[in-house]
């Protein structure tokens, strides 16, 4: 590894209780507010978008911002890109040791109050900093901002995610967290985190997924307060090469169950470890998005299909029973989920494909398209 730094810096379920490790009073006023936001960018073979999210990075409007970018092995032009920003950020050159690694190399080296890891392909809004100070406090683990899809070429396009019906309030997250390992929340780049947050669990070992995200997001309502700010104030770029890109392969889905299933494993680990409530029992097959992966890769690829004890009966019955459960989801919305699972289970495996494409896959090939 090398080191070039360039120094120029419908309702809740009921109150949640109290996380040992980050909350206090919920009532309380913002007394440690944020002096430094650090945006980390774990870069892989990136280099057609990297320069637009160092940028980005650099042009919001806050007094104190520090980028690290970790170059996870490149073989393409990253690193003649992350050059041309010397004397602004500071870059670190790694082999190729994955997402999980390239962001532990980085936040080891971060020292903000805040911390943002930014896709190497997406866009921050220059007020994006600004509007995470104002809805900072004592008790925040994350802020969670909305994202605005944008193709390859900058072009906006779809719904926000995520989509708000109503602005969740930090007690309503943790207790949809806990009762089924779910709350409406951006992916990544959208979530800035508290560091005493982080510092709990960084560096993040091999026994977690390797998508940084996962764990922090699955952690954040758990131990403190998730914020919401309803406002786009990230892009988020798609381009058919993403890693959320589920259509890309069939064995995706069963790949995405198996990576739920870690996350929550290494969650409740380091709940126990720290003293933190657990999530229920049988949480996770509580999941109405994972219900919808299950389904597809029950049918997509059954054979190798990570969850023990799971089948189409299963899943089946956890999709009539998921449309009773209250949660973020409004009633109509539960009652599609649950008929769209229900109908991927039943159908012949022809038509089971094709509302599995539809579901998954349409929106990348509709982004991919609108390029050409």
């Amino acid at each position: 590894m090398s080191v070039a730094v360039h120094p120029d810096p419908e309702t809740a379920q009921g109150p949640a209780a109290a996380p040992a490790a980050v909350r206090s009073d919920a009532g309380a006023k913002p007394t440690d507010a944020p002096v430094r936001f650090s945006i980390l960018v774990a870069n892989y073979n990136y280099d057609r978008f990297l320069g637009r999210a160092i940028e980005s990075a650099l042009a919001m409007d806050w007094p104190d911002i520090e980028v690290i970018v970790v170059d996870d092995g490149s073989t393409d032009n990253s690193r003649e890109v992350i050059d041309s920003f010397a004397g602004s950020i500071t870059a670190v050159y790694q082999d190729n040791a994955g997402q999980r690694a390239a962001n532990n190399a980085a936040f080891a080296r971060s020292t903000g109050d805040v911390v943002v890891f930014l896709d190497a392909d997406d866009v921050l809004d220059p007020a994006f900093a600004r509007a995470v100070a104002a809805a900072w406090g004592p008790t925040v683990t994350k802020v969670q901002v909305q994202m605005q899809l944008i193709d390859a070429e900058d072009r906006p396009f779809g719904d926000l995610i995520p989509n708000f019906a109503f602005r969740p309030e930090p007690a309503q997250i943790t207790a949809w967290a806990r009762s089924s390992t779910e709350y409406p929340t951006p992916p990544g780049s959208a979530n800035a985190y508290a560091r005493r947050f982080l510092e709990q669990f960084f560096p993040i070992g091999d026994e977690h997924d390797n998508a940084t995200d996962s764990t922090c997001l699955a952690l954040a309502p758990l131990m403190g307060d998730v914020v919401t700010v309803v406002e786009p104030l990230v892009q988020y770029r798609q381009h058919g090469a993403n890693d959320s890109n589920m259509g890309a392969r069939p064995d995706n889905f069963g790949r995405e169950v198996a990576r739920a299933m870690k996350r929550q494993h290494s969650a409740e680990a380091i709940c126990a470890k720290l003293g933190v409530e657990l999530p229920r029992p049988n949480s996770l097959r509580r999941s109405r998005h994972l219900l919808q992966l299950r389904a597809a890769s029950l049918r997509m690829a059954p054979q190798s299909h990570p969850m023990p004890g799971d089948g189409r009966v299963t899943a089946g019955i956890d999709a009539i029973g998921s449309v009773f459960r209250k949660n973020f989801d409004p009633l109509k919305k539960r009652v599609i989920v649950a008929g769209w699972v229900l109908a991927v289970l039943a159908a012949p495996a022809p038509l089971a494909r094709k509302l599995i494409r539809k579901r998954f896959t349409e929106r990348f090939e509709n982004s991919e398209a609108a390029t050409g």
